[in-house]
Parts: structure tokens; C-alpha cells; sequence
């Protein structure tokens, strides 16, 4: 499933304008890949994100892998919920299971993340 109201990274990030933030989450492709979510390392409100940088780790039962920021910009707001239930990721990616909302530095970052046809290709011929 990749909604068309979003933008995509090739490391399986998700990322939806709203205003002058960005909120971003993980792909239901990589929740699924990941398997169950059992913790979630998100970065604290007033860090500062660069894009296609690591601003923290999710953990499965099956791995640890990297987060990265899809766009630079300071952290306004994260989905404190996630740390009491980090199954949300898995059970509604796109919705509930958002992880932060970044203060965009720089618009010209989310108009170069992949479309949603963009991601559907890149899944599947990444090899995953």
C-alpha cells in the first residue's frame, strides 16, 4: 500500500507536507519487512535533522535499522505514543504510527523525495 498523498525515501521513509512541516513515518513495506516493532528511537523535540542522515533506530524482533530523516529541519512534535506502544508502527504506518514532525529548512528537500510511482518501482526492483 503507498498512499498517493505522500512522498517516499529509498530507505522506506514516508514523508506528507503539512504547511511548513513535514510529518514522517516508516513505509508499511518496511514495517513488514521489519516485522513486529518493539522500540522505536525517535529524536527529542528542537534537534536539528538533515536530510538522509540517521536520527534514530527502530528495533524488531528480527533487527535494529537506522531511521533517517527525509528532509533537514528542527524537530516540532513526535508521536510520544510510540514509546508506550511501538506496535503502532506495525498495525498503522501511515496514521497512527507517524514518528516526528519536522519544521522544513529547505521546501526544494521534499519536492526531490521519491513520488509514490517513483516508490513502487523502487521496491519493487530493490531487491527486498
Amino acid at each position: 500500500m503507498v498512499p498517493t498523498n505522500y512522498k517516499y525515501t529509498k530507505d522506506h521513509e514516508w514523508a506528507k507536507m503539512d504547511g511548513k512541516k513535514v510529518v514522517m513515518g516508516v513505509t508499511d513495506f518496511a514495517a513488514k519487512q521489519l516485522g513486529d516493532i518493539v522500540f522505536v528511537d525517535m529524536p527529542q523535540v528542537g534537534t536539528k535533522v538533515e536530510a538522509g542522515k540517521t536520527m534514530g533506530v527502530i528495533e524488531s524482533v528480527k533487527t535494529v535499522s537506522d531511521l533517517f530523516s527525509p528532509v533537514s529541519g528542527k524537530i516540532v512534535a513526535r508521536n510520544d505514543a510510540i514509546e508506550g506502544d511501538p506496535a503502532l508502527v506495525n498495525q498503522d504506518p501511515f496514521g497512527k504510527g507517524w514518528l516526528v514532525e519536522i519544521e522544513l529548512a529547505n521546501p526544494a528537500e521534499f519536492d526531490r523525495l521519491l513520488s509514490p510511482k517513483d516508490y513502487e518501482d523502487h521496491v519493487a526492483h530493490c531487491g527486498h
